[in-house]
């Protein structure tokens, strides 16, 4: 493009969007310096999985002779940043009320270590998530297979990191990490769902689990699932009610299945099978299939013909 801009014509434009953060927007604010930084939430998120995943994930510039020392660089590193930006995300959101600056690095400091203390924790989960995908899909050549190339480990990963700061009360971060994971692997996991050991996600893409969604142990889920709120209407005032469903223990739930509801209860030992749509609670030890769906022809927009596809019990659980 060839046209030149007039200097006096951009100083003009500047004056004017300048003068229309005046304050009486949710989004005038500019200070940049006082609010937690999302490229620092990423890096965290990356660092994090060098202590979850210690041969697998690690700074390749760092020359190790020492496994111990270089591991107490990272662990040092990475709470001096997660201090720094929880001290940030204090200030947020009003849920400890109003701070003092003292108040909140007293406060961080205590966040982090706790936050520290549970890493052997976080880590016994995700390694029951790992053997759960191992033992869960033929395709895993070996473990080491689904720590490197699975998605679905990423997001159960992230989420198990951000849920323990969420139970924390520390505001924003836990959902900067969780969607961090969610741009990289298409599974939108809120930090605040409840979800027990043996967690297996499989090819993943466009799984969404909502905020009060509670799952059990040795629960599988496959791509498209949503596990949802039945309507969010209510706005602001079903914030912290039970809006999304239980899934209790040893339940599949097939690709493309929406469950919704917060009394919605699946059963233990329940199968729920692709593109179903369940609004109420299913008994334990139950199958659940779409039976005789209508497939519809068209030719230049006039409906050819109409027939129905039976489905066996065995169609629904091929991937």
């Amino acid at each position: 493009m060839g046209t030149v801009i007039r200097e006096d014509e951009i100083d003009g434009i500047v004056r004017k969007v300048y003068a229309d953060l005046d304050g009486k927007k949710n989004i005038d604010a500019v200070s940049i310096y006082n609010k937690p930084d999302k490229a620092e939430v990423r890096e965290l998120v990356n660092n994090l999985f060098r202590v979850i995943y210690p041969g697998y994930y690690r700074d390749r510039s760092v020359k190790i002779f020492n496994p111990k020392n270089t591991f107490a660089v990272t662990v040092e590193d990475i709470f001096y940043h997660l201090n720094k930006q929880v001290f940030l995300a204090l200030d947020f959101c009003n849920k400890r009320g109003t701070m003092t600056e003292k108040d909140r690095e007293e406060e961080s400091y205590r966040i982090c270590k706790a936050f520290f203390e549970r890493i052997p924790v976080i880590r016994e989960y995700i390694e029951s998530d790992l053997l759960a995908a191992f033992d869960g899909d033929p395709a895993a050549g070996c473990l080491e297979e689904i720590i490197l190339a699975y998605p679905g480990l990423v997001a159960i990963t992230v989420y198990r990191i951000a849920h323990e700061l969420y139970k924390l009360m520390v505001p924003v971060l836990p959902r900067l990490m969780t969607e961090y994971a969610h741009s990289e692997t298409g599974i939108d996991i809120h930090p605040g769902a409840e979800i027990g050991k043996y967690f297996f996600i499989d090819h993943g893409t466009g799984i969404v689990i909502g905020e009060t969604t509670v799952i059990g142990k040795n629960v599988k889920i496959y791509q498209g699932v949503t596990l949802g709120a039945l309507s969010t209407r209510g706005g602001q005032r079903l914030s912290g009610k039970k809006r999304h469903p239980t899934i209790c223990d040893n339940v599949t739930i097939y690709a493309g299945a929406s469950i919704l509801g917060g009394d919605t209860v699946i059963g233990e030992n329940t199968v729920i099978g692709g593109n179903t749509f369940i609004t109420r609670s299913i008994d334990a030890n139950t199958i659940v299939s779409m039976k005789n769906v209508e497939m519809e022809y068209r030719d230049n927009g006039k409906v050819r013909h109409t027939e129905e596809v039976s489905q066996s019990d065995e169609w629904y659980y091929v991937i």
